[in-house]
């Protein structure tokens, strides 16, 4: 399919540089809204523009919402004002709304300064919430129904007033002030007879999202839900926008991408990977490299503290990778599910007991399992060339026990970190693999030294 699109648009740019413009206007006007947006990323940046003044007017905005950012941008510095108004003025209003709170303050200003009086008033509304809040996402086009109207004149309401919403498979209703009554699926209406009231189809409960909510919350809501569109109400309960699945999606994948850049120690990125400069970049991925760097040396000095056992036994020094590295990865595998649960809903911090209770164990059973392959490494070798001595069952069940004891607290750990930093009201994905690899692998050598001098005195020690 890239490879098609491809194809298009080298097509295209041939066209427009031979200047054959009405063909390639023809050409354009077979292609639906999402492939045009594809066609024109694909297109030389000096012929962008060109290619989207060709559109016609029904065509030019819903490609211009499929463009991402940069590109947008890029066509807003190449656009005359007259054009640009009419793709402003027709775009989505939380698409349009995404563009403008990226852009510095004063390109906002002038945009806005385009728009027609009433788009002006929706963008500004939408504008003044949080940054992050659901109400910077949610579009006030939809279709509203009072309860006491008939099947046949709501549908003659959709008819005036639905071109223009959103989406068409649910309708609101509305009481008293704007107050949000309910939501009737558009296939419910549609069955009905048409002399039947609104509320005899209103059905018990109706769920809403707070327009000052967290986005994440959206998402949250729709993975509960089977509906593509979601209301929106104010403090009052009033009705102010919808928010749609297609808009939920992306904020789930910026969620889930953000999650993914801490979890690997990096702060988030915010742009595509090529987009980002290389001091930015270098910047981002540096911090927290620079803190476990440090958290490392950690490692160093608690080595050093046990210097006299390593000069006398050097056996022990031959388990410290093994030993540390399976503390590091079981740590981190707790972490990675308890910072996905709590992100999916399936954990919440009330449920702390349990989830210690479930790690404590599973770290026991699986530091068991080690612990058992470790001892039986050590017997093997010996078994093989003697190369541990005649304390070498002493030797097996150190390496034994202190995997059991690494790998219990490194579990353990894992799990508390995430819970510990949601109570803190921080990111539960801050608590990244290399965060608790470095914490575990600090606690790790105490751990299996203090083991191998409580094991091996009088021996080996």
């Amino acid at each position: 399919m890239i490879r098609d699109v491809i194809d298009q648009a080298e097509r295209i740019a041939e066209l427009l540089d031979r200047r054959r413009f009405l063909e390639v206007r023809t050409l354009l006007q077979s292609y639906q809204p999402h492939d045009l947006g594809e066609l024109v990323v694909h297109l030389p940046e000096e012929l962008q523009a060109v290619a989207f003044r060709l559109l016609p007017r029904h065509l030019a905005a819903p490609a211009f919402e499929y463009l991402p950012l940069e590109e947008q941008e890029g066509l807003l510095k190449a656009l005359g004002d007259r054009r640009l108004s009419v793709i402003l003025d027709e775009m989505a209003p939380d698409d349009r709304t995404q563009l403008l709170e990226e852009l510095p303050g004063k390109v906002t200003k002038r945009l806005l300064n385009l728009l027609s009086p009433d788009e002006r008033a929706i963008a500004t509304q939408l504008l003044g919430y949080p940054p992050e809040s659901i109400g910077r996402l949610m579009t006030p086009d939809y279709v509203a129904a009072k309860p006491q109207w008939t099947i046949e004149q709501t549908l003659s309401h959709v008819r005036v007033f639905g071109r223009d919403s959103e989406t068409l498979n649910v309708v609101y209703v509305t009481g008293p002030g704007g107050k949000l009554v309910a939501d009737i699926r558009m296939r419910e209406v549609l069955l009905a007879s048409p002399d039947t009231l609104i509320r005899d189809l209103i059905h018990p409960g109706v769920q809403a999202l707070s327009a000052m909510s967290d986005q994440e919350e959206a998402v949250l809501a729709f993975r509960r839900s089977d509906r593509s569109a979601l209301p929106v109400v104010d403090t009052q309960g009033v009705l102010v926008g919808i928010i749609t699945v297609d808009d939920v999606l992306d904020v789930a994948e910026a969620e889930a991408t953000e999650d993914i850049h801490k979890f690997v120690a990096s702060e988030s990125l915010e742009q595509p990977y090529l987009s980002v400069r290389l001091g930015t970049m270098i910047r981002k991925r540096s911090v927290w490299l620079i803190l476990l760097f440090f958290g490392q040396m950690l490692t160093a000095n608690a080595m050093g503290r046990f210097e006299a056992e390593l000069a006398q036994a050097l056996v022990l020094a031959l388990f410290v990778p093994l030993i540390i590295s399976s503390g590091g990865n079981s740590g981190s595998q707790a972490a990675a599910l308890i910072i996905r649960a709590l992100t999916l809903g399936e954990v919440h911090i009330r449920n702390w007991f349990g989830v210690l209770s479930r790690e404590f164990a599973t770290g026991a059973a699986i530091g068991l399992i080690l612990g058992g392959l470790g001892f039986l490494r050590v017997a093997v070798v010996q078994a093989m060339n003697g190369s541990y001595g005649e304390h070498w069952m002493l030797v097996g069940l150190t390496i034994g026990v202190s995997l059991i004891g690494v790998v219990l607290w490194g579990t353990v750990m894992g799990a508390i970190l995430p819970l510990a930093l949601q109570r803190l009201g921080l990111d539960p994905a801050a608590s990244s693999t290399p965060a608790v690899a470095t914490l575990v692998d600090v606690t790790g050598i105490m751990i299996y030294f203090s083991i191998a001098a409580t094991v091996l005195r009088g021996t080996l020690l």
